[in-house]
């Protein structure tokens, strides 16, 4: 997304009136959140689920290309922007490892993107915050693409394997992410090729459909065709995002 479509989607959305997730989330009486950003970003942005994908991916071209050619132009005006509310294309669930990091391996910018971050990219019902941070995405901000992110190489799935191997105990809470990847691990034990990367694409799997049938919020969004949940997978060597299906 260069700076002149960045500019013109924003001021899309500020012209725009309320969103329809959003309408329908006032109407309700589930009105909770309050906060001058949640008021101010009860817009939705312009893009459908497959606009905001193809944006993405083209991203992700521009980041691996950004030696030869520049990526978005970061401006203060920009910032400025996004400092009454913010209108995110896509939710992301990524890792948090440290070189995965969602804004810049799209080529995204301030405001672009709603990102939750977690060792191992995983859901469960133990991490409360996760699923609850998708479903604001969702309802409060309008996003309606939704991509769960693993990349090559991932720790928390090594450690999963390594649990499911040796019966390695991980301290603290480390242990309940290890317990969340274990199943792709079991998975892909029985799949040909390398047990890293296909417990990796499977664990990124598993996310997706965890995410696709949580209810009572995202379940039936996505039945009706207005959520879309896709998997990707980065490869820290190359920096390409490849979907996972």
């Amino acid at each position: 997304m260069n700076n002149d479509s960045a500019l013109s989607r924003r001021r899309f959305i500020q012209v725009s009136g309320a969103g329809l997730m959003g309408l329908e989330f006032l109407k309700s009486g589930r009105n909770l959140f309050v906060a001058p950003e949640a008021r101010a970003a009860d817009v939705t942005s312009p893009m459908t689920s497959d606009e905001a994908l193809r944006e993405l991916m083209a991203g992700n071209k521009r980041f691996i290309n950004s030696m030869k050619e520049s990526c978005m132009q970061r401006t203060s005006e920009l910032r400025l922007e996004v400092v009454e509310g913010q209108n995110p294309f896509a939710v992301i669930l990524a890792c948090a490892d440290s070189r995965v990091s969602p804004e810049i391996i799209f080529d995204q910018w301030i405001g672009d993107l709603f990102v939750v971050r977690v060792a191992g990219n995983i859901v469960t019902p133990q991490n409360y915050g996760i699923l609850g941070s998708i479903e604001y995405g969702i309802i409060v901000l309008g996003v309606n693409l939704i991509m769960v992110l693993g990349h090559s190489r991932c720790g928390a799935v090594e450690g999963a394997i390594k649990a499911v191997k040796t019966g390695t105990a991980f301290p603290g809470s480390i242990g309940t992410i290890v317990q969340a990847i274990k199943p792709s691990v079991e998975r892909a034990k029985s799949e040909p090729g390398d047990l890293l990367q296909n417990a990796i694409l499977d664990n990124v799997r598993l996310g997706v459909s965890r995410i696709s049938g949580s209810d009572p919020v995202i379940a039936p969004m996505v039945k009706e065709g207005k959520v879309r949940v896709v998997g990707g997978n980065y490869d820290l060597v190359t920096g390409e995002v490849s979907l996972v299906s």
